[in-house]
């Protein structure tokens, strides 16, 4: 974006006329708020006068989630903001409430379950692509998780399998995939680790070969 204020009168105080011969450039970061907005999207019908072989149209268009409200770009949306920026779904619920938009945050955890379930075919080849490295690494962060019927929480772990052979000279590109598990035994590295010749090196536990 750019504006150019001129001077209300290019008269110079002597008589004379004014001759541009520059500018002054100063520059400020702005910020344009996310705002929500409907797709319209009409399918127009059309039949046939001269026989009887029903109502014509388009197909609809793919969707994520197939006779669902959100477009793909609004489910990224939430994705982001609730992996990489650490928003809760019900903080979120609360921002669209601003904007005019009400959902519940059971409408939104249900997004995240299908896009979850769309993605995972990514997650299995970035955990196969990690298992042929000749090293790993490996790291937990404890969360809190609600334990089912005894109205309390229990210690989970997030674990995130790292390569990065770049300081080696190592021909892989790097790469780190995120998965969870309620321990961090021996097995719980055991069972990435197992199914491939990769040396696993954890903060948490021994090292680890097969």
């Amino acid at each position: 974006m750019e504006e150019v204020i001129e001077r209300e009168s290019l008269v110079c105080g002597c008589g004379g006329r004014l001759h541009y011969i520059g500018e002054d450039v100063s520059e400020r970061l702005d910020v344009v708020p996310a705002h929500f907005r409907v797709i319209l999207t009409r399918r127009p019908k059309y039949a046939c006068r001269a026989c009887t072989d029903g109502v014509i149209r388009a197909p609809a268009p793919p969707r994520l989630i197939q006779a669902g409200l959100p477009t793909e770009a609004t489910v990224a949306h939430v994705l982001v903001s609730k992996y990489a920026d650490h928003l809760p779904l019900y903080r979120q619920a609360q921002i669209m409430s601003r904007q005019g938009v009400d959902l519940d945050r059971s409408t939104l955890a249900d997004w995240v379950g299908r896009a979850a379930f769309e993605l995972r075919p990514v997650f299995d080849a970035m955990i196969a692509d990690l298992k042929g490295s000749s090293k790993l690494f490996m790291d937990e962060t404890r969360a809190p998780v609600l334990d089912p019927g005894s109205r309390k929480t229990k210690t989970g772990y997030f674990w995130a399998l790292a390569r990065d052979d770049r300081r080696w000279g190592g021909g892989a590109p790097p790469g780190v995939a995120f998965t969870y598990a309620p321990g961090r035994g021996a097995f719980m590295l055991n069972g990435y680790c197992r199914a491939s010749r990769a040396f696993c090196r954890s903060m948490a536990m021994p090292d680890t070969t097969d």
